[in-house]
């Protein structure tokens, strides 16, 4: 009966600890920038995944066509799908680049339906309906400033393509190696190369971690987000992305948990409280589908 739940579980765990992770990376920022943050973060999952290698990889996965797909999605996830939200927030503001990343699991549905044959049923769209308004609100912070150009709007919603896309493809590759362990280590270590071409590119200085202690925060966000990662390919590998995507979807709704009751930095209001009422029946609406 459990095993019936458990990409739920694993979904919703890894939800909670992107949103942890974001937390480690706001505490990490005061101390460096977004670049060498991601440097270190994404630098942190790789190390972790390459040290449990031994313990959760065999050595034939390498000459498997899943190795190809992996690849190709370290290639645009995490570091291009985490440059193109930086840049969003930039020309847009957290607030509509959180909305318009919102918008994400239908980029999931439409990659699950057309490239996986995954069916939407009733519940699953109107609690991924739900799930979407309900983070959409918890996002909106007021009056949000509108001089920016149109094509800014390209950031954020190539970023929730990316996302989607990646998802989408680590489930094939997943269902030619079902390690979510493998799909961890190479796409975090493609990815991780190609942020250190790009640091090195830009000539920034390598980041010191005596000089500057609270990279630590990084590091410790890598270790949540290498966990996290390894959940959703859990889920992947054992559920459909139409599924799996709304679930995830959730963090921003664990995030203001843990602003609210560990981090104590915001206040419960009206807005929060819609938008725990349009979450959570949505989050029930899809578990009650599995």
């Amino acid at each position: 009966m459990f095993e019936h739940f458990l990409p739920v579980v694993y979904s919703l765990g890894a939800g909670f600890l992107f949103a942890l992770g974001a937390h480690l990376l706001s505490f990490g920022m005061r101390y460096s920038d977004p670049q060498t943050g991601a440097l270190i973060d994404i630098g942190a999952s790789t190390v972790l995944f390459w040290l449990l290698l031994p313990f959760y990889i065999e050595w034939h996965y390498w000459l498997t066509a899943a190795t190809a797909v992996f690849v190709a999605v370290g290639c645009f996830r995490p570091f291009v799908s985490a440059s193109l939200g930086a840049w969003g927030v930039r020309f847009l503001g957290p607030t509509l680049t959180s909305t318009v990343g919102a918008t994400t699991p239908l980029f999931g549905a439409a990659f699950g339906v057309f490239l996986l044959g995954e069916h939407l049923t009733l519940p699953i769209t109107a609690g991924t309906a739900a799930i979407i308004f309900g983070m959409a609100l918890l996002s909106y912070r007021g009056q949000v400033k509108t001089a920016w150009p149109l094509w800014a709007l390209l950031f954020p919603l190539g970023a929730a393509i990316v996302r989607a896309g990646a998802n989408t493809f680590n489930k094939i590759g997943l269902e030619m190696v079902p390690s979510p362990f493998f799909a961890g280590l190479v796409t975090f270590t493609i990815s991780f190369f190609l942020a250190l071409s790009v640091h090195g590119v830009r000539r920034q200085p390598v980041p010191n971690f005596r000089t500057t202690p609270g990279l630590w925060w990084f590091a410790a966000a890598g270790v949540v987000h290498a966990i996290a990662v390894t959940l959703v390919n859990l889920a992947l590998q054992i559920s459909q992305i139409i599924i799996v995507l709304p679930l995830i979807s959730t963090f921003p709704l664990f995030s203001l948990a843990l602003t609210l009751f560990v981090f104590k930095r915001e206040v419960l209001d009206r807005r929060t409280i819609i938008a725990t009422l349009l979450v959570v029946p949505g989050v029930l609406l899809i578990a009650a589908s599995r």
